[in-house]
């Protein structure tokens, strides 16, 4: 028999954590930071500074399993990570440091960079790198990932059997995003005879926060959007969307745009082209770097000094965007940096943002600013996640004996969309 425990994400999009156990065998699928607390607000990291693995595991923000932590005897066999989003990785710091860790090449890199950024790191883990298809042993458990159509870059999906039993994890994923054909391909030939599906439903209960219909659709908004742009033009995204910047990067050669990334999403790019050659470098047509001196700071720091120089070929300075600023695409994000670039721009009345990011980060303290700086927000976005459409037509191909609601404020309404529904809730241990 195989012994399933859902530790958190019943009920909630975030901090995923699966617990799998057959015999003396036992195996983590994610182990991820919230996105809410217990209050329904959003999770604040600083909130657990200075509290011990003992208090978090009291508050029910770490799992209670036994050899997962350090300074125990350990008795877990291994963790998979389908993703790079903290939500799904962010409390590998906790984990006992033998315990072997597995994700792909392109998560390994994007979580390995943002310990270089970010004041909240993963130390250093065991990790194993992993790749679509190609199975591995971990304990009595057999795995094999799938590569899936999510806004993180590399994204995985698992099938795991034992004892006769196969579990598929479908992690995050979609069936519109750039690389879509990997959602076609599975629901032609999906793996067969499923016991028990984990599926994600981040959309459900926020159909109509999709936006467009997929990148495609972004694209061509963007493109849109930059055609009539009489002013420089702000791409609010996360670096980490690599359909996004690609996305962007296509509308910026189409109308002869310039797209001006930071050094941060060049390091990002760079990083990731051994992995994929198609995406957009620094020394590209239409692309150039804005340095500034906190992610100067990070890499020279981390020891990445020389990349300070090698980056300087495609630097831009503020004096350089002003002047052609009708023509830029300037890349970045509402924090403390925004207000900052926005007093070196020349007269920016009337230039646009393309607010492409989950609605929900769109406060109404950003719009006042907005609004008094007189800026306007086109919210250009579509989800990382599969619409309600899409995942009916993936757990149909599936055909799971068993399909358990995760990741998801709406699991209720699981049983009407589809058949074999079993909810669970958090702690709730399931055996098949």
């Amino acid at each position: 028999m195989v012994n399933l425990t859902i530790h958190r994400g019943t009920k909630e999009i975030g901090g995923s954590c699966v617990e799998v156990r057959t015999g003396n065998s036992i195996i983590l699928i994610d182990f991820g930071m919230p996105l809410v607390g217990s209050d329904g607000e959003r999770f604040d990291s600083k909130s657990i500074e200075g509290k011990t693995r003992e208090e978090l595991v009291q508050l029910n923000i770490l799992p209670g399993v036994k050899g997962l932590y350090e300074n125990e005897e350990k008795t877990i066999d291994g963790i998979l990570i389908s993703h790079a989003h903290l939500d799904h990785y962010g409390f590998l710091d906790y984990i006992h440091p033998n315990i072997p860790v597995y994700m792909s090449q392109g998560a390994k890199e994007l979580i390995d960079i943002t310990n270089i950024f970010i004041t909240k790191k993963t130390g250093n883990i065991n990790a194993s790198i992993v790749k679509h298809l190609r199975s591995f042993q971990v304990g009595a458990f057999k795995i094999t990932p799938y590569l899936v159509d999510h806004s993180a870059f590399d994204a995985l999906a698992f099938l795991v059997e034992a004892e006769g039993r196969r579990i598929f994890y479908s992690g995050d994923f979609r069936g519109h995003g750039r690389k879509s054909v990997l959602f076609d391909r599975m629901v032609k030939e999906p793996p067969q005879n499923i016991d028990c599906l984990l599926m994600e439903g981040s959309m459900l209960g926020r159909e109509d926060k999709i936006c467009d219909d997929d990148e495609e659709g972004v694209q061509e908004r963007i493109e849109k959007i930059l055609k009539g742009s009489d002013n420089i033009t702000f791409l609010f995204s996360s670096s980490q969307n690599i359909d996004r910047l690609v996305s962007a990067y296509k509308a910026c050669l189409k109308t002869g745009s310039i797209f001006v990334i930071d050094l941060y999403t060049a390091f990002i790019l760079d990083r990731l082209e051994e992995i994929s050659s198609k995406l957009p470098q620094f020394d590209w047509k239409n692309v150039r770097v804005k340095f500034t001196k906190y992610h100067a700071d990070r890499l020279a720091d981390s020891g990445h000094k020389k990349l300070l120089y090698k980056y300087n070929s495609g630097k831009i300075e503020m004096d350089e965007i002003n002047k052609k600023k009708s023509q830029v695409l300037m890349l970045t994000r509402d924090n403390s940096i925004f207000p900052i670039i926005l007093k070196n721009i020349d007269d920016p009345e009337g230039a646009k943002i393309i607010y492409s990011m989950w609605e929900g980060y769109l406060t109404d303290k950003f719009r006042k600013y907005c609004d008094e700086k007189g800026l306007v927000i086109e919210q250009v976005h579509t989800s990382g996640h599969a619409t309600v459409g899409d995942l009916k037509t993936f757990a149909k191909a599936m055909q799971p004996k068993t399909l358990i609601p995760i990741h998801t404020f709406d699991a209720s309404k699981y049983p009407e969309l589809f058949d074999n529904v079993k909810m669970l809730d958090d702690r709730e241990e399931f055996q098949f």
